[in-house]
């Protein structure tokens, strides 16, 4: 039933479609009452617009990209590097991150928007368009386990998470930081949405590269700092949070 009801999300929502009747009479019954209050407002039939989803006890968010791209902010606020290089992480914090620096966007499906404080940029994170070691603060969130799976339009390619971290790696500068998440877990291929990461395997994607800190969000949508590594191994669906840095001194 799990992979049905994935093939029959992406063009029709079975849990709202059933939950609709129930919404649309509680809709009704709030537009008579409405209708009959003291100095309500001239109403035309045209100007109706049912909103049914929003009435719930709690404000909702998605764990993986609240606690991600808040973990993210905090270390550009601290680091404050004169420019930041975002490789198609959420829109959403590209913008929010244009109030502490200049940002340069770069992704297949570039930000058409002008704003103060942002360059957006065509190009792929598996062909950066930088030299090597030119960038002192980058970020790649929740982006390269869609690489090679033709989700976003990309050449179909097994080994693109591969090239994405190389990629990441290669332009990073000494003393640079680089901020990374991707899905881990128990390490599968969802076709094709997304790869799953042993978080081991992660690191080992960088091995030019100094893990600094790892955090992460867990099946539960717990974010937590500093994890151990091993701590999210058997997740079926966590969210790692991976800080790497280049050494000051590396040469090669």
């Amino acid at each position: 039933m799990e992979v049905v009801r994935r093939f029959v999300l992406p063009v029709l929502d079975l849990q709202r479609l059933l939950a609709a009747p129930r919404e649309y009479v509680r809709y009704a019954r709030d537009l008579r009452a409405y209708r009959a209050l003291p100095h309500a407002e001239p109403l035309e039939t045209r100007d109706l617009f049912p909103q049914l989803w929003d009435r719930v006890a709690t404000s909702p968010y998605d764990a993986h990209y609240f606690f991600q791209d808040v973990w993210a902010a905090r270390h550009v606020a601290a680091r404050r590097p004169e420019r930041h290089v975002d490789v198609g992480s959420r829109i959403d914090l590209v913008g929010f991150l244009t109030a502490l620096t200049d940002v340069v966007f770069v992704d297949i499906r570039p930000l058409d928007a002008e704003l103060p404080n942002l360059t957006s940029v065509a190009g792929a994170v598996t062909a950066l368009p930088f030299p090597d070691r030119s960038e002192d603060s980058v970020s790649c969130l929740h982006v390269a386990e869609h690489i090679g799976l033709g989700r976003y339009g990309d050449p179909l390619d097994p080994d693109g998470t591969r090239k994405a971290a190389r990629e990441l790696a290669r332009v990073l500068r000494p003393g640079g930081q680089l901020l990374f998440s991707l899905p881990v877990g128990r390490p599968r291929l969802q076709f094709n949405a997304h790869r799953i990461h042993d978080p081991l395997d992660v690191v080992a994607l960088f091995p030019e590269l100094e893990l600094v800190e790892f955090s992460g969000i867990d099946d539960a949508g717990r974010f937590a700092a500093n994890r151990e590594l091993e701590e999210l191994r058997e997740a079926r669906y966590a969210c790692g949070l991976f800080r790497f840095a280049r050494s000051s001194s590396s040469s090669s």
